[in-house]
């Protein structure tokens, strides 16, 4: 079969239907999101100005993620990305760790984003329920989930394309504002980058400490693995998309982070006391452009919509590959009319259920627990994939297979050492405010996983045992 029709089948039954542009934009789409527009304040209120370069690191580490991943789906477009590729290079255990894992982490980050796009809204009415638009926007992203593939990547196209245009041009009008300055301004210049304390104001473990939470913001990057099983051509797609991703990562959180560290003094970008404002609106604000402060937090609304929605659809695809190994309940595996797996989506919406309990019991807290407790399953995540890379590296070498179309370049040196900065960030999140629920969250629920492996293992094994081997077709007479 060839896999670069389009609307064919891919592995699991699924269509594949994802075209290049999309599959660029919903892996831009899963990293851009709520955790660079309204997280970023904590982050700017431990590091000062030195967040951005956080950012950047935080950036490089994304970059070595995002093309460890392509080398290996552009060789497997497996459904289930990078939970089938450690199940096939670290054995089932890794697999089916890794999988759940990157499953609970999605559904909890799903209700943070419809969280945040619920605090966007009572930028316009502050008197609204919380309850209320987490009600509305968890229906609209289910709808859209269960619609075919080729809706969800039309639709996600065009909400990551406004959010990246909204970047943009945030990014060249807080230009204007340094470099020229504005009517009746002068040029702000870098003034604000060591005139409040200096570079590191707080000091460098403050610092140091800030790097959990930028690493969070680049959360997503992974998405585009997702994708690889419904793409009409991985083989091409997949190192285009990841080139993509870095070069706009790269782009929007670096030099965003510094318009924002140049125009307001760094304890106004990063006041984490105003939650219900992302810096990015405030700051429109506090340099005089009012009007532009709403249209940026309709900007953010939209990027909160996108990023739970392709969270919801990297959680549903996670969700079908388990069930397709036997790892799930079975009706997991099933698909609707436009081969879309409509139980899976249904069932990882609970994270919206989540979300709607959370805003309800502790509106203002909602958002900073649902991420931590994202964090640490995440990050976990991010670990298995590099050695899952390495073992591939290894594999790969040994049976002569030829090289994959895009690989990470630096040798095994480069996967090893984001390997470590993934463990690094692991333990900082243990002394971060906010993100310490990430341990306390994280660790049960690693446990929980690694508990019901052995309950699953065992009954799968006693199916196979008591499930009779398919009686052999008589032989045709030999007719010779």
């Amino acid at each position: 079969m060839d896999s670069g029709r389009h609307g064919e089948a891919g592995s699991g039954g699924l269509r594949r239907a994802l075209r290049t542009r999309q599959i660029r934009m919903i892996s831009v789409g899963g990293a851009l999101g709520t955790a660079l527009f309204l997280g970023s304040a904590q982050a700017i209120s431990m590091a000062g100005p030195s967040v951005v370069v956080l950012f950047a690191i935080g950036a490089a580490f994304a970059a070595a993620l995002a093309f460890a991943l392509a080398e290996m789906v552009s060789v497997h477009p497996d459904a289930g990305g990078f939970g089938a590729l450690a199940d096939r290079y670290l054995g089932p255990l890794a697999g089916y760790l890794q999988r759940w894992a990157y499953w609970v982490s999605m559904v909890v980050v799903i209700g943070a984003e419809i969280v945040a796009a619920a605090i966007y809204v009572r930028y316009w009415l502050p008197g609204l329920p919380a309850w209320l638009p987490v009600l509305v926007f968890a229906a609209l992203v289910i709808v859209v989930n269960c619609a075919s593939v080729g809706v969800f990547g039309e639709l996600e196209y065009w909400l990551a394309m406004v959010k990246v245009a909204a970047v943009l041009a945030f990014i060249v009008v807080g230009a204007v504002f340094v470099v020229v300055g504005g009517p009746g301004r002068d040029p702000v210049g870098l003034h604000n980058w060591t005139a409040h304390g200096g570079f590191v104001p707080n000091g460098p473990v403050p610092a140091l400490m800030a790097l959990a939470v930028v690493t969070l913001a680049y959360a997503g990057t992974e998405t585009v693995a997702m994708t690889a099983a419904e793409s009409t051509d991985p083989a091409r797609e997949m190192p285009r998309a990841a080139r993509g991703t870095v070069l706009r990562l790269l782009l929007f959180y670096v030099l965003a982070m510094a318009v924002v560290v140049s125009l307001v003094p760094w304890q106004q970008a990063g006041d984490v006391q105003h939650i219900g404002q992302s810096p990015f609106v405030r700051l429109f604000t506090q340099v005089g452009l009012p009007a532009a402060a709403g249209v940026m937090n309709a900007v953010i609304l939209t990027a909160a919509l996108s990023t739970a929605n392709t969270n919801l659809y990297v959680a549903t695809r996670m969700l079908h590959s388990l069930a397709l190994d036997g790892y799930a309940p079975r009706r997991l595996r099933g698909l609707g009319r436009r081969r879309t797996p409509v139980a899976a989506v249904l069932a990882s919406a609970v994270g919206l259920l989540v979300a709607l309990v959370a805003s309800v019991v502790s509106p203002n807290l909602a958002f900073p627990l649902l991420l931590g407790a994202a964090l640490f399953t995440g990050l976990v995540v991010w670990m298995i994939i590099f050695g899952t890379h390495l073992a591939f590296r290894r594999r790969r070498a040994a049976t002569g297979a030829p090289p994959a179309p895009v690989r990470l370049p630096g040798g095994p040196v480069i996967p090893v050492v984001a390997l470590a900065y993934a463990v690094f960030v692991v333990v900082l999140t243990a002394f971060v405010p906010g993100y310490s629920i990430a341990w306390q969250v994280g660790i049960p629920a690693m446990l929980l996983i690694l508990v019901s492996y052995l309950v699953v293992r065992r009954r799968r094994a006693v199916r196979t045992v008591r499930e009779p081997e398919p009686a052999a077709e008589p032989a045709l007479p030999d007719r010779t």
